[in-house]
């Protein structure tokens, strides 16, 4: 046991040098994540057509009726549920079963009718920022409308409805708070990925495998040694992307370290053995390249990075349950913004952990079957 353990930190260690020694490499690791950080942190948008939301509805007249009526129309807003109060409100929010949720006081038509101005408050899911700010100027076009249509109908000298909104984990709606923390799980996993992928298939072009094979050590030794410093090496690419995020934007960190490294330690096992499962099937490291870049593109588009999942085909977002990039999105987001703990991160962890079990063992038969 002693002496396994004795060449797999060797070859972790040689792993390590023949990643770290080049400078080139260094530059390729360390600088695309501060730059596509910064970029994406400037420039990326969101695209909306599908709005899910829910009512506290304390009036249930007409008025009220009339104002869900046209957002139900939109074909954007859809109901999702008719809340009573607001622990309700904020169980959908938290969950993500609404992106926005609607209150309306009890004397909402009595106000209207009068000719005061009431309030309809919006409570929106800020989290992915873009999305939610969209979704509010919606709302106030469907009340601008509702207003003009009143005015003329009545006579009213001022606006019936006043739009209150408030925005929770996000209050001033900054894109860069919900595309930074969505970077630490997208870009850790492309160099984790590419990485991984090009470790056997270099050792293939080098002439190193063969020398490797004659060793002492074991197949599931050369696996663990292949895994282990694509794991450290995205540990730290996701740091330096937390610390970009902190440092640098100023974006405030919500909740716990230790949260966010154990969900993003199981999110890299899942990458690792994804990458090794196709380094085990590539021949050459360009065979691997191209692996490692037809695979990631469906990643990224699947991942509700940069549209959300519930906007896709309900038949596509099947496939986004096994996409490990999908859960560590959610984690980093609801980590960093939310300050979630594990009790609520089930829903990603445990596809993350099975992922990873059945990634790294077919890795690792694939890999001995090619030894055969």
């Amino acid at each position: 046991m002693l002496e396994s353990l004795r060449r797999i930190l060797a070859l972790i260690r040689k792993e390590l040098l023949a990643t770290l020694k080049d400078p080139r490499g260094r530059f390729v690791l360390f600088a695309p994540p501060v730059i596509q950080c910064v970029i994406f942190g400037y420039v990326a948008s969101y695209d909306l057509n599908d709005v899910p939301y829910a009512v506290i509805d304390r009036d249930r007249g007409g008025a009220s009726h009339e104002i869900l009526a046209r957002l139900d129309g939109t074909g954007v807003f859809h109901r999702v549920a008719n809340l009573t109060d607001e622990g309700e409100l904020k169980a959908y929010i938290d969950d993500r079963r609404a992106l926005l949720v609607l209150v309306i006081g009890p004397d909402f038509e009595r106000e209207i009718q009068s000719g005061r101005s009431a309030a309809l408050q919006v409570v929106a899911d800020g989290r992915n920022s873009n999305t939610a700010g969209t979704a509010l100027g919606y709302v106030g076009a469907v009340v601008e409308d509702f207003n003009a249509d009143w005015r003329t109908a009545h006579g009213a000298a001022q606006a019936p409805l006043s739009l209150i909104d408030r925005v929770w984990y996000n209050p001033n709606l900054e894109t860069r708070w919900n595309f930074i923390p969505s970077l630490v799980g997208t870009l850790t996993m492309l160099q984790t990925l590419l990485l991984t992928t090009l470790s056997i298939a270099r050792e293939r072009e080098q002439g190193t495998f063969d020398q490797l094979l004659v060793t002492p050590f074991r197949p599931g030794e050369i696996m663990v040694g292949m895994a282990v410093p694509s794991v450290l090496i995205g540990a730290g690419q996701a740091t330096t992307i937390l610390l970009v995020a902190q440092l640098w934007f100023r974006i405030p960190f919500a909740g716990s370290y230790l949260t966010l490294y154990s969900g993003l330690l199981l999110f890299l096992l899942a990458a690792v053995g994804i990458g090794l499962l196709l380094s085990s099937i590539a021949a050459t490291m360009q065979q691997a390249t191209l692996y490692t870049f037809v695979l990631m593109m469906p990643f990224m588009l699947l991942s509700g990075l940069t549209t959300p999942i519930a906007n896709m085909p309900v038949a596509v977002q099947y496939f986004t349950r096994i996409n490990p990039l999908r859960y560590a999105i959610d984690i980093a987001q609801r980590v960093y913004l939310e300050g979630v703990g594990f009790g609520r991160l089930g829903a990603d962890l445990w596809p993350l952990a099975a992922l990873a079990l059945v990634t790294l063992p077919l890795a690792a038969w694939t890999f001995r079957r090619r030894l055969t």
